[in-house]
């Protein structure tokens, strides 16, 4: 966007929000007033959408939802989303960006609730501000008026390039004494007070480096020390050299808690996660989202999440990465001795951490730190992060949960460099409910299972690995709680409420008992359901039905059919195509089913096709850009589009052995046109083959596809229901989304009835209809579905034995009276309570 303008090269930066134009010195915040920060403008926004006011990059600041800074040709330009908004702790703020992500002018950054800025923060005027703006470098800037995003706001004089701000890796200097500080600041080094810091060391002959969380910023630089990220009680060391090193020490003094031999080093101060009068009172009710289903009454727990140390470089090269490969060996035994004892999800994510310690990068990354003098645990905590941060950028939820298992084996390795055992649990009461902001897999491992009654996460997904644990240590587990959850004391009573997605706090006695007498029926249900876990399930009137597994690894196929399964419903594939460099070829696929079919001992095998695209993306795979990816190119839509990766597919499903114990199952499929085409490519290759073709399924996870259900199914043989999708495009809600996702339930009533339409169209054609998504996992959906003419159910390995015992004990006449009640309600709250009421 450069271009000659009154004789100078400039940049013309366009208003990303709509509002009323303000000069700094009217912002209500002396630091901003001042230009501290920066040299700019202000607007007072009656828009909640901040775009990009020209081209550049985006630049996080740590954690932080409330600023974005864009690198620019012309330097780092803020947008500081109201004054002093730090406070709120990212709550009503949404990124619709990534870190290090090239926006144009005129995109979206961020979105954020104004009412509840207005309300709670002191102001919302919004500065807009070119960092470390030179004298006369802003042109024409335009006060006092209204504006609309895109509206001209000022131009910056480009032609002596800003020098950029020091951000990079941390490397020991040479020239410069350290001196260790701590951060005072409530929020840590925001806006605010790093311009403080900036501004005291202005004119003075002195070079200052800022070093904490493995990275150095220049202490000149507001933008810079925002994006290191520490917060308050946080640990920086500060370099600094210069004919005024002295004065530049003591202006630092003055703004910072230096720490000094004489006084000893405090533990870091807890961040507050959200304003205190905030926190949870008696009576609250805490909404989350259910990650493994289970009732649990006990006294909360929380767990701070604190890093170890890293310790200091001891000067040679060869010791610290001889220490760092005896570390890593050190936890790579002990996780390879759990995993030697344990099946299913406990040693599928064993041995993934286990993969991830004999990465080759990882090591090579370290290695190359501790060469320019870093020591073995300050290179692996810079690398880990490094790769966690990378993970956390992609635009796949699932993906980026994986960061949780990169900062697990980050912080066992620090352990052990530390002098402690590789795991070392942490002291429980008895019932303990444990609350964190995100617990590791290593972490849960190492608790004592015998005195653990839940889990509740502020952050996390339902995905990530330690939920995946949680469910098959049959624990109940809620995540996505908010930060409300941190707030909560020690010893306070709880009752985890993993079937409604709820946290109770300090509920009166009363109601802890029912839950207790809840807890105690539902253990006497448990020890029968898995005395007949290997028997058919049939309901009281004799109707069978089929009780299967969802599968995602081969590790997870035999303990499925130990629990009970009699087959598996859904095989999703992703896990051969992700985390590698090309897709695996037909006769790898072809050796995985086979395994796989083996391990199920005949049993029925239904293997989805490869569901990428959208909000799973492979690196591989490259598609287009789409603002809107649940609703672009993914699942069946992608193979189509990638005919070869179909193609060797469906060969390798096709010669799976023996013949017939395979099914095929497509996913995100909206049109019969599309199913007739795959249908032909079968038969095609079970021709060519001279094998028969196998049987061919959809998923009906759209409206689309539930509507059409009558004529799709007159080109298949069976139906699978795949609910958390069904629902999500239902109810326009996505399914991952930290607010909305606690709301999104599959029996809401427009979601049971697609649900009977396809049901009733495939009974119709005479084809099997099944539902595999969550609420086949659901006891309180389950009950619905067998009253709407669902007949198979593929369900979490962890509750097949009590899906199966529930579906012996109802008479399916029951369900179908239930099922007609519950299509008549307006809500899937008032379904559950129908529910319940039932039961």
């Amino acid at each position: 966007m450069s271009a000659p303008e009154d004789g100078h090269d400039v940049l013309r930066l366009i208003s990303p929000l709509p509002g009323w134009v303000l000069p700094l010195a009217e912002i209500p915040d002396p630091v901003f007033a001042g230009g501290m920060a920066g040299d700019g403008l202000a607007i007072d926004p009656t828009g909640n959408v901040l775009h990009a006011p020209c081209d550049g990059v985006v630049v996080l600041m740590g954690g932080a939802r409330h600023a974005v800074t864009l690198r620019s040709g012309a330097g780092d330009v803020l947008l500081h989303a109201g004054i002093d908004t730090v406070s709120l702790g990212g709550e009503g703020f949404s990124l619709r960006v990534l870190d290090g992500e090239p926006v144009r002018a005129g995109q979206p950054l961020l979105e954020f609730d104004l009412d509840a800025i207005v309300r709670r923060a002191p102001s919302a005027v919004t500065p807009v501000l070119l960092v470390g703006a030179r004298p006369g470098q802003l042109l024409q800037p335009r006060v006092n008026r209204r504006v609309a995003v895109g509206d001209f706001l000022f131009a910056i004089d480009t032609r002596r390039e800003p020098a950029a701000p020091a951000l990079r890796a941390a490397a020991p200097s040479q020239a410069a004494v350290s001196h260790e500080f701590r951060v005072p600041f409530d929020h840590g080094l925001h806006a605010r007070p790093a311009a403080r810091v900036a501004g005291a060391l202005a004119g003075l002959d002195a070079q200052v480096m800022l070093r904490a969380r493995g990275r150095e910023a220049s202490a000149r630089s507001t933008v810079a020390m925002m994006a290191l990220g520490v917060e308050r009680g946080d640990l920086v060391v500060a370099q600094i050299s210069g004919r005024e090193s002295e004065a530049a020490l003591a202006a630092l003094a003055r703004l910072l808690e230096r720490v000094t031999d004489a006084a000893p080093v405090r533990a870091p101060r807890p961040p507050s996660k959200m304003p205190t009068h905030l926190a949870p009172v008696a009576g609250d009710r805490l909404r989350a989202i259910i990650a493994a289903r289970g009732l649990a009454v006990g006294v909360a727990v929380p767990l701070q999440g604190i890093d170890p140390p890293v310790g200091a470089a001891l000067g040679d090269a060869k010791v610290e990465r001889d220490r760092l490969s005896a570390a890593i060996d050190a936890v790579s035994g002990s996780l390879r001795e759990l995993a030697a004892i344990d099946q299913g999800a406990r040693r599928g994510v064993l041995d993934a951490h286990v993969a991830l310690l004999a990465d080759p990068g990882l090591h090579e990354q370290a290695r190359a730190r501790i060469a320019r003098g870093a020591s073995a645990g300050a290179a692996w905590r810079e690398t880990l992060r490094a790769a966690a941060a990378a993970l956390a950028a992609l635009d796949d939820p699932r993906m980026a949960e994986r960061r949780a298992d990169l900062l697990d084996i980050e912080r066992q390795v620090l352990r052990v460099l530390g002098g402690a055992p590789p795991s070392a649990g942490v002291q429980l009461p008895d019932r303990a409910i444990v609350l964190a902001s995100e617990l590791l897999p290593s972490q849960l491992l190492t608790l004592d299972v015998t005195r653990l009654a839940g889990l509740c996460m502020a952050e996390g997904g339902a995905t990530s690995h330690v939920a995946i644990l949680a469910a098959s240590m049959g624990l109940p587990m809620l995540v996505a709680a908010g930060a409300a959850v941190l707030e909560i004391p020690a010893g306070t009573s709880l009752v985890l409420d993993a079937e409604e997605g709820q946290l109770l706090v300090a509920p009166p006695a009363a109601a802890q008992a029912r839950v207790m007498t809840q807890i105690e029926a539902r253990e006497r249900e448990r020890a029968q359901d898995a005395a007949s876990a290997a028997q058919p399930a049939c309901t009281r009137e004799g109707t069978r039905v089929h009780v299967y597994c969802n599968l995602g690894a081969l590790a997870e196929a035999a303990p499925a059919v130990a629990a009970g399964a009699e087959g598996c419903g859904l095989l999703r594939t992703e896990f051969l195509f992700l985390e590698r460099a090309q897709a695996p070829d037909e006769d790898e696929q072809l050796a995985e089913y086979q395994a796989i079919a083996r391990a199920l001992e005949g049993r029925t095998l239904t293997v989805r096709t490869l569901d990428a695209g959208g909000d799973k993306p492979i690196a591989y795979l490259p598609l287009p850009h789409e603002d809107n990816p649940a609703l672009g190119l993914r699942g069946l839509r992608t193979s189509l589009a990638r005919p070869e990766l179909l193609a060797a597919q469906l060969r390798a499903i096709v010669r799976v052995a023996p013949a017939g114990q395979c099914r095929v199952l497509l996913p995100m499929v909206t049109e019969p046109d599309e199913v007739r085409g795959v249908r032909a490519q079968l038969a095609a290759i079970a021709a060519e083959l001279k094998l028969n073709a196998p049987q061919l399924g959809i998923m009906i996870e759209t409206p689309a596809s539930a509507l059409l259900a009558d004529l799709l199914c007159a080109e298949i043989d069976f139906v699978s229901i795949g609910s958390n999708d069904l629902s999500q495009y239902t109810l326009a809600m996505d399914r991952l989304h930290p607010t909305l996702a606690p709301r999104l339930d599959g029996v809401h009533p427009a979601v049971l009835r697609l649900i009977q339409r396809a049901a009733q169209a495939g009974a119709e054609r005479g084809i099997e209809v099944g539902v595999c998504g969550a609420l086949a996992s659901d006891a309180a959906a389950v009950p619905l579905l067998l009253g709407l003419g669902v007949r198979e159910l593929s369900v979490v390995p962890a509750q097949i034995a009590r899906i199966k015992g529930l579906v012996r004990r109802v008479s399916l006449a029951d369900c179908a009276q239930l099922a007609r009640r519950a299509l008549e309600l307006d809500s899937a709250a008032a379904v559950r309570a129908l529910v319940r009421e039932w039961s």
